[in-house]
């Protein structure tokens, strides 16, 4: 496991944590409150507060005696748990049901859009460095692969989408059940499904590409190493028995979930095993196929999603994730954005070459989704303007880019300065989006407020207001029980379970 690698490669003093813990979670919550005052989402806070902290460490005197290095390989370490438990959290929520029904269109906007994003981020890095394919890129001391693989992982950075602005954009304007908006969230999951996919098998490869041994415990997978001989079919291989083995094991798992769903409802003791087996499946999944261990926790919460806990098992989940290590992992995004700036001559060079790449990336990023999404809506028959709608909404990007990039530059592929470029993007998207959304949705709401108040004047016939003597008693009677807090239909909570569960946590 990364993390395991990660604690064993470095040292760190528990004190050292503590300082870097206070100022991510109080920072964090207070840069929070002024996000969500002028309509910025909660990740941009967090990502800034990263930024501060790592803007900190130049401060002589500040690295050595408080935010030292050390602190920052736990926070490192906290910070890989934190991914997990998100991608957790997304397979959680992901409804299936809702990709059923707009399906086909879906699965087109998508298709498209991720293709396109891959291809233009892979065609941006490769004409940068001139194409040379036979090129090599150390990823370790010792261990080299192909330009190709660096390269697609670029493309593969640009492949999710977050959808969470523009929902709670469309939700706002009373779009979110809308044909368009329910088409929008279904292609958003099948991004995150598809993007998540596409990482493990891409970094997979990477790894594994040149055929050659893996170390058993290297956090390469037993069965890669076992069809070493194979080389990229292994790997491929590997990834086939991985999806097997988890559609095998979700079938009885949820049986046995469903199980202890009906004896004790909504009981203390289902998030507990929830976590138990998310954090089982991505041990294996990593330490068995292969496969990126944020992979096996998203699929873990795919397996669990759509039962009638699933909201309770998101909620004591969320508790858990967004006190402490979501926070922290998006903390250490800024904070490793600023970790290997260098204030030399050397440095800025480097810098500035790379900042043509990383401009590029951002623009391919958001015409890659625009146009693929925009296009994949058209071909479903959605009007041109509902189409262009959905492009935009596409584009937007947060925490699952993140965590890409991350995954890339623990494992040498992509140059770590793509993090600053990520966050303008992020920052970009996360803000413009909704303003062109409400824009492009103005004139549609004034005519529905038009019809509304012409409705509102016209006067309801007696015979429509007219209501049987079983009804009026029936609602009478419901309107007493109700007052005296009578409420006979509502579910039973166990008496282990908290008597808050259904108040929505204000987490930042």
């Amino acid at each position: 496991m990364l993390f395991l690698n990660i604690l064993a490669g470095t040292s760190f003093k528990v004190v050292d944590i503590l300082i870097f813990l206070a100022l991510i979670l109080g920072l964090s919550k207070l840069l929070g409150l002024g996000a969500k005052k002028i309509g910025l989402p909660q990740v941009v806070a967090l990502l800034l507060t990263g930024l501060i902290l790592g803007g900190l460490r130049f401060i002589p005197g500040v690295s050595e005696n408080f935010l030292t290095d050390s602190g920052v390989s736990g926070v490192k370490f906290v910070a890989e748990i934190g991914v997990v438990l998100i991608l957790f959290s997304a397979g959680l929520g992901t409804d299936l049901k809702q990709v059923k029904q707009t399906g086909l269109s879906a699965t087109v906007i998508t298709v498209l859009d991720v293709v396109l994003s891959m291809a233009l981020g892979f065609f941006v890095v490769a004409a940068f460095n001139k194409f040379d394919f036979a090129g090599t890129t150390e990823i370790s001391e010792g261990v080299v692969v192909d330009n190709v693989w660096s390269w697609l992982f670029y493309g593969t950075i640009l492949t999710a989408t977050s959808v969470s602005v523009t929902v709670q954009t469309l939700k706002e304007l009373g779009k979110l059940n809308s044909k368009i908006g329910t088409t929008i969230v279904s292609a958003a999951i099948l991004d995150d499904i598809i993007g998540v996919i596409i990482l493990s098998v891409v970094l997979s490869i990477a790894k594994k590409g040149d055929g050659g041994s893996v170390d058993l415990f290297n956090g390469n997978g037993i069965l890669v190493n076992a069809f070493s001989g194979l080389g990229v079919f292994g790997v491929i291989l590997s990834t086939i028995l991985f999806f097997v083995f988890v559609l095998a094991l979700g079938y009885g798992v949820k049986r046995i979930f469903k199980r202890m769903e009906k004896r004790r409802p909504h009981h203390r003791r289902i998030p507990i095993y929830s976590l138990a087996f998310c954090f089982l499946i991505a041990y294996l999944s990593e330490w068995v196929f292969g496969i990126a261990d944020i992979t096996g926790a998203f699929f873990a919460g795919l397996i669990l999603a759509n039962m009638s806990s699933t909201q309770y098992i998101e909620r004591r989940t969320d508790i858990i994730s967004y006190i402490l290590f979501t926070p922290v992992f998006f903390a250490k995004i800024g904070l490793t954005t600023l970790e290997d700036i260098e204030f030399t001559k050397e440095y800025a060079q480097g810098f500035v070459q790379f900042f043509g790449i990383g401009m590029c990336l951002v623009l391919v990023a958001f015409l890659g989704k625009f146009i693929g999404a925009s296009v994949g809506s058209r071909v479903t028959k959605n009007t041109t303007k509902d189409s262009i709608r959905c492009g935009l909404a596409m584009t937007v990007r947060a925490e699952v880019c993140l965590v890409s990039a991350s995954k890339g530059i623990d494992a040498g592929l992509v140059d770590p300065k793509i993090q600053l470029f990520l966050i303008i993007l992020i920052i970009a998207t996360s803000f413009g989006v909704p303003l062109l959304l409400k824009a492009s949705y103005k004139k549609e709401i004034e005519e529905e407020r038009s019809k509304n108040a012409a409705a509102s004047l016209r006067v309801t016939p007696v015979s429509e207001l007219d209501m049987s003597y079983i009804d009026r008693e029936e609602s009478i009677e419901n309107l007493m029980n109700y007052s005296e807090g009578c409420y006979s239909d509502s579910p039973l909570i166990s008496e282990t379970s908290m008597g808050d569960d259904d108040y929505t946590d204000d987490i930042y």
